[in-house]
């Protein structure tokens, strides 16, 4: 698929085939991560994978699913009543930069994504390592 002048961003960067492989990379990775699996009860990732692929393709300017689905995303809002530590986002972030290694995105737009989700994670960070609240 070319981009064609006037695209969404979503569209830009291949659309939903690529959110699918982006999202579905990451959660290979948080599968094989101790510390991070144990954040989600779900004996299956599914449901994980997909919430956050329809929240990442709306905020990338494609379908608003997960609004119709679920309501606002409220991002912040919703881990809330998680003590999310600096470690967490770390490898958090790792297993997302990896899952960004497995596209060939153009330089910008993936400089993009990679901006986003370093903002993203570092804005969720509410605990010490220790789990202690800031």
């Amino acid at each position: 698929m070319f981009a064609q002048p006037g695209d969404s961003f979503y569209e830009q960067v291949g659309g939903h085939e690529t959110f699918v492989r982006l999202v579905h990379a990451f959660y290979e990775g948080v599968a094989q991560d101790e510390t991070l699996r144990a954040l989600y009860p779900e004996e299956d990732l599914g449901p994980a994978e997909v919430r956050l692929r329809m929240f990442l393709e709306q905020y990338f300017g494609g379908p608003t699913t997960y609004s119709e689905q679920r309501g606002h995303p409220r991002l912040r809002m919703r881990h809330v009543n998680y003590a999310v530590t600096p470690d967490q986002r770390d490898r958090w972030m790792r297993h997302m930069l990896a899952a960004m290694d497995t596209l060939d995105l153009p330089e910008s737009h993936d400089a993009a994504m990679r901006d986003y989700f370093r903002r993203a994670a570092d804005m969720l960070v509410n605990a010490d390592d220790e789990g202690n609240r800031l």
